[in-house]
Parts: C-alpha cells; structure tokens; sequence
C-alpha cells in the first residue's frame, strides 16, 4: 500500500511539474489547432493560411484551422484561458481590437488576461477613391475637407477599428473634419467605396488587391511604399505622421509554460522569414513584422497606451 501511495504521489509531482527545456525544443509531436477568431476569407484567415502551408515544413507537424467567429473576435478571446496550456491549441489575436474592446465594454475578458507570444504581422491602414473620383491626390481631398466641414465621408471597417483610429488621427493630423460611417466588415466598407455610397475609404490596403483598377489608393500608413503598389505614396511621404493598421498575431492560454510560449513564438518568426510566405505576403499587401515574445511587454504597453490616447479621440471608455 506505502508502494502504491508513493507511485500515486510521484506521479502527480511528475505531473505538476513545469515543462522542461528539451521538452519545449521538441515541440510539437503532433498536430496543432489554430483557432481563428473570425469568418473564414478575411486578413486574419488570409494570413493563418499562409502559415499553415509552412507550419508542417518548420515543425514536422501540420497545422489545422477552426473558425470560432463571434463579437468581433471577442467571443473567442474570452474563451482562450480555458483552454489545455499544452501548446496543441493556439489562436489569432488582433490589434487594436484587444485594447479597445474592454474599454468600450465588458466583452468577457481583459487585455492584460491574453497572452500574445508573437504579432507576425499588419495591415495597414488606407485612404481609397473610385476610380472615376475627383480626387486624385491625397491633398484634393485633404482641401475639399478643408473648405466642406465633415461633408467628406470614409467607410471603414466598424466601429472602434484601427480604420476608425486612423480616419480620427488623420482628421486631427490635417486639421480637417471628417464623418467616419462604419460597416459591418472589410467587404462592406470597400462595396461602398466603390459604389459611391461615401466619398471615399479608409480601408486596409489589402482591399486592393482584389479591386484592380476599380479603386484609387491615395497614401497608405506604412513606413515604406508596399512593394504590391509600388506608385502609391506613404502619409509620411505626404508630411503625416500616420503609420499602423491591424496587428495580427498567436496567443496561447495563460497557463502555457514559459518555455513553450518561446517556442511557438520561434515557429511563427521562422515561418516569417520563409521565401515563398514573404512572396504571398508582400503580394497581398501585408507588412511582415517580427514581434516576438521576448519583445512582447515592451510592444504591448506602447500599442495599449497609444489605443487608450486614441479612445479618447473615438470618445469611449468614459
């Protein structure tokens, strides 16, 4: 019985002890599931997609994506702590969409409650025209927004959005008064670029990608020209200060171990720095970047503390 006690008792010491070092090196022994908070067809699937191609020649193991759309992303965040910190189960994490929602709301979790290991890459923010607008710069309709008062109006991706940060920043940037009209999605919002609904987009620049010539990019907020649309100007160029988009990236569990959240966020650079995942990336309009976990509290507190400067100009969270 005293035998029997002891094995009982070392195995649940065994069980209970933190993940060793060689064990997070060899991970993972078999397929992994990665759970992306929204519809599949939009940037965040786009880009898991892309990933899953690489995954298994990284890590040996293949990749599998669920879907788990619900409040803007919020349903599945509020659910990620309960989940296995085994590493099998991982999932996208978008900014800004993390800060803001629990300041606008109770959306079920917080954001010092996630736990992103790696923010791989963004999208960035855009202002777009059709084609056939009288717009053909990004000074034509800054003066048209100077002479009319909030008669210029953007579509953008909902509320609360980076699309909607930057369509604020831009307003306060310009010295301009703008109306921001929120849609339920990227789709929608470029649908009403295009059919004239509003006067232009303040968009993802990835919008363009499927659009051809139906629509003019004016400036996109990204450090350099986009090597997909090499003729359009960045706001920096333009004398802006505007630079950002939507951050995507993989969160694990709060109780994943240390070691293993170093090591997903390890498979996620590699796959970053892979040739054919640059190429698909570039060419979809997407700004790699490399945040890893050990760079993660430092990135964190600039973006929270640059959404709560910019909740104040959306005026929510009290």
């Amino acid at each position: 019985m005293n035998v029997k006690r002891l094995a009982v008792a070392l195995g649940a010491t065994l069980a209970a002890a933190p993940l060793s070092a060689q064990s997070a090196a060899d991970f993972p022994t078999k397929p992994v599931t990665y759970i992306i908070p929204f519809n599949a067809g939009g940037e965040s699937d786009i880009s898991a997609r892309y990933q899953q191609a690489e995954w298994e020649a990284v890590t040996g193991q293949p990749v599998v994506i669920q879907y788990q759309a619900g409040a803007g992303g919020a349903q599945a965040w509020s659910q990620l702590n309960a989940i296995e910190g085994d590493g099998y189960t991982i999932m996208g994490i978008n900014l800004p969409h993390t800060v803001l929602q629990p300041i606008e709301a109770n959306v079920g979790y917080k954001t010092d409650e996630l736990t992103p290991v790696n923010y791989f890459h963004y999208t960035p923010d855009a202002i777009f025209v059709p084609k056939d607008s009288e717009f053909q710069t990004l000074a034509d309709l800054v003066e048209n927004a100077r002479a009319n008062p909030g008669a210029v109006t953007f579509s953008g991706s909902g509320s609360n959005s980076s699309n909607n940060l930057a369509q604020a920043k831009f307003d306060q940037l310009a010295g301009i008064t703008t109306t921001y009209i929120p849609f339920s999605g990227t789709g929608p919002a470029i649908t009403a670029v295009l059919g004239s609904q509003t006067v232009a987009g303040f968009n993802y620049a990835t919008s363009a990608v499927n659009q051809g010539d139906a629509l003019r990019m004016l400036a996109v907020a990204a450090d350099e020209r986009l090597p997909a649309f090499p003729d359009v100007p960045t706001f920096k160029e333009l004398g802006y200060d505007l630079v950002g988009g939507a951050y995507r990236g993989v969160a694990v569990p709060d109780k994943t171990p240390e070691e293993l959240r170093t090591r997903i966020s390890d498979i996620v650079t590699e796959i970053n720095q892979r040739p054919d995942f640059v190429k698909k990336m570039e060419e979809g309009g997407f700004v790699l970047t490399d945040i890893p976990y050990a760079k993660m509290d430092a990135f964190m507190a600039e973006k929270i503390a640059e959404y709560q400067e910019g909740a104040k100009a959306l005026g929510i969270g009290g």
